[in-house]
């Protein structure tokens, strides 16, 4: 889903780039040298992750072979090419129980396979490479991949009511927008390495985002029928993985250090559904 917006990106801005899929095992680091080798490589950017949160409690030998050995790979790869690395990582490395939005120095505490994947990924990062951009990022969406927006226009099509969880709290993202600031560090060849968030601005939960898929989507006629949504708890919605209550990442260092106006989600959500 990003990496097809990454790609969008750098293809309109006429950069030269090399893009891979699942004919690369990013755990098979002889697979990837294999790709690398004689390419002339200046940055990589890994958008490339096991994301099934839930699946993951069932096959975290897999989750981590994708999320941990992964990175450490492309780590390695970046470090023997001298190219510099931007690292796609998530809110799932916080516990979710502080109360404020979440800094890039919040000590991070996982709750679930998912989450504790991702952040030994980033900890294999640091140990390789001295120079990286790590970008944390939260309720991702885009139209290139199954995510929360396309779930909720296929039900709203097909049932008369919908419960949604309003107890966590967090930031919708749209891919496009995190690309940007993707492209942007690799425009300005940042040397302003380090750990980021990003998400686009705002707090809402995942009750209220819906709502807000809802209306919008009925304004521009995607959705006919009426279909009631209700506000549940997320003890009335059991996962199999236990969701970080508060996902909400302050963006303040990353807005600071590349001069980035973070766009409220609701503009994110307009231009998927046009």
């Amino acid at each position: 889903m990003l990496g097809t917006d990454v790609e969008i990106l750098l293809k309109n801005e006429g950069l030269l780039y090399i893009a891979s899929d699942q004919e690369i095992d990013i755990s098979n680091i002889d697979e990837l040298q294999k790709f690398a080798q004689s390419k002339p490589i200046t940055w990589i950017i890994n958008c490339a992750a096991y994301t099934a949160v839930d699946k993951a409690e069932h096959e975290p030998e897999f989750a981590f072979k994708i999320n941990t050995k992964g990175p450490q790979n492309i780590a390695e790869i970046a470090k023997q090419k001298g190219a510099k690395l931007i690292h796609i990582s998530t809110d799932y490395v916080f516990d979710g129980t502080k109360e404020d939005a979440y800094t890039e120095t919040d000590t991070p505490n996982p709750l679930g396979v998912y989450g504790a994947s991702k952040l030994l990924g980033e900890s294999n990062i640091k140990k390789t490479l001295n120079e990286y951009f790590i970008l944390r990022t939260a309720w991702l969406y885009g139209k290139h991949g199954n995510n929360f927006v396309y779930t909720m226009l296929r039900l709203f099509k097909e049932k008369d009511e919908i419960r949604v969880v309003g107890d966590q709290f967090g930031t919708p993202t749209y891919a496009p927008d995190l690309a940007q600031v993707i492209l942007k560090i690799i425009q300005i060849n940042s040397e302003a390495y380090g750990i980021y968030n990003f998400t686009n601005e705002g707090k809402t939960t995942w009750f209220d985002f819906a709502c807000q898929i809802y209306s919008t989507a009925k304004q521009q006629g995607l959705v006919k029928k009426d279909t009631a949504l209700l506000k549940i708890t997320t003890d009335q919605y059991p996962t199999k993985a236990k969701r970080p209550q508060n996902s909400y990442l302050s963006k303040a260092k990353l807005q600071k250090t590349f001069n980035i106006d973070v766009r409220p989600w609701q503009n994110g959500l307009n231009d998927f559904l046009t």
